[in-house]
């Protein structure tokens, strides 16, 4: 089983930048994509960024294109999203999410989660 551990949320002003990690831990050689995720106050999670677990293929939200980096680093089994530029309405909760099947850019392509970590950007 893998579990999977976030960090690095908090609060940032607008135009900040913070760097979420994801640390996965167990049978990570299962591991086919991991991918990001958010919620905000009274809306559906949505799809963030995604890459995956071997080779460089990235995908991203258009809302997140060019302000947030996904990379991984697979000596410490890591996932970062770094988030540039910060807008108020990137405030959520921010989940990180492991998949095993082909397909990066849905929850239905993911089987684990993590706890979620908050993220508020103030104007």
């Amino acid at each position: 089983q893998v579990q999977l551990v976030e960090s690095g949320g908090g609060l940032v002003q607008a135009g900040g930048s913070l760097r979420l990690s994801c640390a996965a831990s167990g049978r990570t050689s299962n591991i086919y994509v991991m991918g990001w995720f958010r919620q905000a106050p009274g809306k559906e999670r949505e799809f963030v960024a995604a890459i995956r677990w071997s080779g460089a293929t990235t995908y991203y939200a258009d809302s997140v294109k060019g302000r947030f980096t996904i990379s991984r680093e697979n000596a410490k089994n890591t996932v970062y999203l770094q988030l540039n530029s910060l807008e108020p309405d990137d405030t959520a909760v921010y989940y990180c999410a492991a998949g095993v099947r082909g397909m990066p850019v849905v929850e239905a392509g993911y089987n684990l989660w993590g706890q979620g970590t908050q993220v508020t950007v103030s104007s």
